[in-house]
């Protein structure tokens, strides 16, 4: 029974590098977002807009805790999972917690090419949007540091790099 979590900031590429390490294991792939989306019949943006951050965040943990006693999987949170509640600790005790980690300006690059609403970042300029992201990583680092394992990914921009960080974590969780 194995359990590999992906954590980090949004943009980092928890989604594609756990695809990518799905297929090449086996195990099945779970993103927590799209997990939420599919159980309570609603998007992660439209649940923000409606219910707010505070009670988004309870919907998150109940969910991850549902999703985190699933076997053989690999697991994506949302950037900010392991930043709410006692879910670091439980995320840690509950398997293989890697941190993808990038630098705020790959992660400003990788946030404009995604196609995906943010609800944190609606309506920001470019120059807003990297302020926003280099404080908010800031606040969150303690946090993501926390993971057992932490893999580089500030070169995510083509499949042969994709596949060489999901061959790192194998490496990394000796798979």
């Amino acid at each position: 029974m194995r359990r590999i979590i992906l954590i980090g900031y949004m943009g980092s590429g928890k989604t594609t590098v756990g695809k990518a390490l799905s297929k090449q294991t086996g195990m099945m792939f779970y993103d927590l977002d799209w997990y939420i989306e599919s159980r309570m019949r609603c998007s992660v943006s439209q649940l923000f807009k409606e219910r707010g951050e505070e009670a988004f965040r309870k919907i998150e943990y109940n969910m991850l805790h549902e999703v985190a006693e699933f076997e053989d999987v690999i697991i994506s949170c949302g950037g900010g999972t392991p930043c709410f509640f006692d879910n670091m600790d439980y995320l840690n005790q509950q398997g293989d917690v890697v941190y993808l980690k990038a630098t705020p300006e790959v992660l400003y690059k990788h946030l404009l090419m995604a196609k995906v609403e943010r609800p944190l970042l609606a309506g920001k300029t470019p120059d807003e949007l990297i302020e926003y992201i280099t404080s908010h990583l800031q606040q969150r680092a303690p946090f993501y540091e926390k993971a057992r394992y932490t893999l580089d990914v500030s070169v995510l921009d083509n499949y042969d790099k994709i596949k060489i960080s999901v061959e790192r974590i194998m490496a990394l969780l000796s798979l």
